[in-house]
């Protein structure tokens, strides 16, 4: 990937970030480094070409810590520099929301968890739901509060419904209750002792975040992994999302009360976690990644996989041909183009909005072959997300087989390379929620000095309540699951 610094003062990084992002960039990541005597922000964008990709330092010294605020030209920028101020106290000026992101009222005033001189926890007084909600009024408006406990095994998030009837006016959504300082735990690690930590993330995508970290660390210390590794990988990262796409699209069919098809949805998902125990000893595919390689116990069938994507299909046929289903699908928490475009969505939540993005085409690793293509709907709604992601079904299927060809036999080489240099390298990786990008520095012994993570659902979220705006409340459910977002990626 091509890798172009530059170090601007603070006056310039407005008018740098807008020519990249006019340029057709994204803004991937903001992260803030706690130098010797200073703070450095790293702004990482990147494009569809590798000539869009760029990074922007900015450094300033620890008693005058502040950066100008790109809200007003990134929305997702307005998000990491709310993060940047909770955690370090970098504040950004003239934000446009300038209350707290990650922490809480309830969290003691003047304590930065990312600082290395605030390793020691202090007490926290109770917490008394200070969270700025925005009270809407009117006649018949009232407010249902969901949350942040649920009945699933879910983490906590709290939904705040302003209601007219069954008619959501306005949905607020309060995150940021389980604060792990993910990144704070990588910092000193070697790489290797990194990777069970990746895996962790985010429970359901322990390959998308491995392996974005993983080649990240290999791009920062100049480590060459070879093609028969590297289509390992991609075997394993459609098999992540194979088992994560047929289980939601069973419980789709489940919110609007077909329960027979998640039944049968869920029994292919046990086919497949049995699958996934086979190929890596794991159900949720951890253990097979390392520095530098990749190592497996055994290939899955290519026939097994296609009995259970023949399988799916017809599951999605019946699903579809159902009138009430199709009916409570159809126009049911629409995010348009525009409002996708504009929050800067990533995965099928901005496929189904019509936007061709997949860090498979943008970002390869390796050539997919013909077989490859990128799903997209124009709709937006609840039938676009549970669309794309039945035509995904299909396309892993037929990538993974084809990659099974390739592969002949090949099982991986298990080897774990320790960096021993400094270096920098930044890895963008089309889990199935979609792109996971990790930025990570290392120290001149090659541990980690920092690991910036960013889930795509940092940057889905924001687009929830727009999509709830004028849908029904029996429909949250149901509008929730065809997002179906990750908090512990969010609540790092």
């Amino acid at each position: 990937m091509h890798d172009e610094l530059r170090e601007l003062d603070r006056a310039d990084l407005a008018a740098a970030a807008s020519a990249l992002l006019d340029a057709g960039s994204r803004l991937a990541l903001v992260a803030c480094h706690e130098d010797t005597d200073s703070f450095r922000i790293v702004y990482s964008f990147v494009g569809t070409t590798p000539a869009l990709r760029a990074d922007l330092s900015v450094t300033m010294p620890r008693d005058d810590a502040w950066i100008p605020s790109l809200a007003e030209i990134s929305l997702s920028a307005g998000n990491f520099e709310r993060g940047i101020r909770d955690l370090y106290g970098v504040v950004p000026r003239n934000h446009p929301q300038p209350h707290r992101l990650v922490r809480h009222g309830h969290w003691p005033r003047g304590w930065y968890p990312m600082l290395r001189a605030n390793a020691v926890v202090p007490e926290f007084e109770p917490d008394t739901e200070s969270f700025p909600f925005v009270p809407v009024e009117g006649p018949g408006v009232y407010e249902i509060a969901v949350g942040p406990i649920h009945a699933g095994i879910i983490e906590p998030g709290h939904f705040r419904f302003s209601v007219v009837g069954e008619t959501v006016v306005r949905m607020e959504a309060r995150q940021w209750y389980l604060h792990r300082g993910v990144e704070k735990v990588f910092e000193g690690k070697t790489a290797a002792e990194g990777v069970p930590l990746a895996e962790q993330i985010s429970g359901d995508t322990a390959v998308g975040h491995s392996l974005a970290f993983v080649m990240a660390v290999e791009q920062a210390a100049g480590i060459e992994v070879s093609e028969p590794d590297r289509l390992l990988r991609a075997l394993l990262l459609e098999l992540e999302r194979l088992y994560n796409h047929v289980t939601d699209l069973g419980s789709l069919a489940n919110d609007v009360g077909f329960g027979i098809i998640d039944a049968q949805a869920q029994g292919l998902r046990e086919q497949l976690l049995r699958i996934n125990k086979t190929v890596t000893g794991h159900r949720l595919l951890r253990g097979a990644l390392s520095v530098g390689g990749t190592r497996v116990a055994a290939l899955p069938d290519a026939a097994d996989l296609v009995r259970i994507g023949a399988a799916m299909a017809e599951l999605v046929g019946i699903t579809l041909d159902h009138a009430i289903v199709r009916g409570r699908f159809t126009g049911t928490a629409r995010l348009s183009n525009a409002q996708a475009t504009t929050i800067g969505t990533l995965g099928y939540v901005a496929r189904a909005s019509g936007i061709d993005t997949d860090a498979r085409n943008e970002h390869p690793f390796i050539n997919l072959g013909e077989v490859f293509h990128v799903v997209t709907e124009e709709g937006g709604d609840v039938l676009a997300r549970y669309t794309v992601r039945a035509r995904e079904v299909e396309v892993s299927i037929a990538v993974a087989v084809d990659l099974l060809r390739r592969l002949q036999g090949h099982t991986g080489t298990a080897v774990s390379v320790d960096p021993a240099t400094a270096g920098t390298g930044l890895a963008l990786v089309e889990a199935w929620r979609g792109t996971a990008t990790h930025r990570v520095e290392l120290a001149a012994d090659g541990t980690l000095a920092r690991v910036k993570v960013v889930d795509p659902s940092f940057l889905n979220w924001p687009a929830v309540p727009g999509a709830l705006s004028e849908t029904i409340v029996p429909d949250f459910p149901l509008a929730n699951k065809s997002f179906n977002l990750s908090y512990a990626g969010n609540d790092l």
